[in-house]
């Protein structure tokens, strides 16, 4: 319960940084809200405002951050062998299914203890991540101009704190380096927001190539005997 709490106070507070960012990107205090409110991932609201912000268009955020909430897909099908819920439950575990929720639920010896630690920490997470969003817009409404702050730099800046942490192997680095090489390739020559698409493609394509590499590995190999 209190490593629930921890995780949920510590990632929570940084919908300030959030709200902060998305008003002064051009949103107003109640679109910033409701991204938090109804996205509630990171990742992806961080990526809607920063292609937004750079010039995109507002489809092409969405389908940013779509690409990046797909994770989520893949987290609750070993969430949900492990919560084993239904009816309205199963809805609220869906809105709170994030990294954080995920890894505490994972996280028990005893798989009983796993809807403990997630809906602890998930609901933790959703509650102090929407107030502090409402706290950093109120605050970004007054601050003004990004620009004059260094703000403009913050949503990148952002976004890599939130996935530095998950390049751990060296798949997953190498994967970086082809995302960003191929985002700064194409910066120069296309339209705010298809760079950052095109970087998640690229992470995609790693992941089912990585998918398809343990499957192949997984298969038994024949004995190669002729009758």
């Amino acid at each position: 319960m209190a490593d629930s709490l921890g995780v949920g106070l510590a990632t929570g507070a940084y919908g300030v940084s959030f709200g902060a960012i998305a008003v002064t990107s051009g949103f107003s205090v109640w679109q910033t809200c409701a991204l938090s409110l109804l996205v509630f991932t990171g990742a992806s609201q961080f990526a809607l405002v920063g292609v937004v912000a750079a010039g995109g268009a507002p489809l092409s955020g969405a389908v940013t951050a779509l690409m990046l909430g797909s994770r989520n897909t893949l987290y609750g099908l070993k969430v949900a062998s492990l919560l084993r819920l239904g009816g309205t439950r199963r809805l609220v575990a869906a809105q709170l299914l994030i990294d954080e929720s995920t890894a505490m639920a994972l996280k028990p010896a005893d798989r009983r203890d796993a809807p403990l630690g997630f809906f602890t920490t998930g609901a933790a997470v959703f509650v102090l991540w929407n107030v502090a969003t409402a706290v950093g817009a109120l605050a970004g409404d007054v601050i003004g101009d990004p620009a004059a702050y260094g703000l403009d730099a913050a949503v990148p800046a952002a976004f890599l704190a939130l996935v530095w942490p998950q390049l751990t192997g060296l798949n997953a680095r190498m994967t970086a380096v082809a995302a960003a090489a191929l985002a700064l390739v194409l910066v120069p020559v296309t339209r705010p927001g298809v760079p950052v698409i095109a970087a998640a493609g690229v992470a995609m394509l790693s992941g089912a190539l990585a998918a398809r590499r343990s499957g192949t590995a997984d298969e038994p190999s024949g004995t190669g005997v002729a009758s």
